[in-house]
């Protein structure tokens, strides 16, 4: 029996509430952002569950499809690295989608064998190609622009990041002056229930 979408969004809230969310009002936690907040989320824990991983790659194919031809899916490490195997996985098996990863720093080569520039690493990226960004937590969108930009300079088009969860806190309207779709699969108010 095949997981619907809308199961697979309920299943990955009861997931994240039990694997990812921990809640401090009065001893906040700083985030990546340096922003403060009562509330964190850490996806790993999540991307590296059975259950968890088959309902977000459920979720990230059904938000592909709807985008209309994709060539290839990935982001930053660390977090762009698990779901992007997790959407390489689930991809059917006459699927041409390919996988990519970001370094935040480059080493100073290139892909030896992709001809993919410093940085850049997995399956060759082209001219051209239509790339979806992955993200597991997003908050200003800071980090996964700079990948958009990368991208872009080296020819591809990014026409969505997928995260599985926006914290609300300014990311979507970051994306959108980027040009760039945000699709989030769950919100911060969808587990935080506030």
């Amino acid at each position: 029996m095949s997981t619907t979408v809308e199961n697979a969004r309920q299943g990955l809230i009861k997931k994240v509430r039990e694997l990812a969310y921990l809640h401090s009002p009065d001893d906040l936690f700083t985030l990546a952002s340096g922003r403060q907040s009562p509330h964190f989320f850490d996806m790993k824990p999540v991307m590296m569950d059975p259950e968890a991983a088959h309902l977000i790659g459920v979720l990230i194919h059904s938000s592909i499809d709807n985008l209309g031809g994709v060539d290839a899916v990935g982001g930053l490490e660390l977090g762009a690295v698990p779901l992007t195997g997790i959407a390489i996985a689930k991809a059917s098996k006459a699927s041409n989608l390919r996988g990519f990863i970001v370094r935040k720093e480059a080493k100073g080569r290139g892909g030896r064998k992709t001809g993919n520039p410093p940085g850049i690493e997995g399956s060759t990226l082209n001219t051209g190609d239509r790339i979806v960004l992955l993200e597991d937590v997003t908050t200003t969108g800071g980090s996964a622009l700079k990948a958009a930009t990368r991208l872009s300079e080296i020819g591809c088009e990014v026409v969505a990041c997928i995260t599985i969860l926006d914290r609300e806190e300014g990311g979507l309207e970051a994306f959108k002056e980027a040009g760039v779709n945000l699709i989030p699969l769950l919100l911060r108010s969808d587990v935080t229930e506030e």
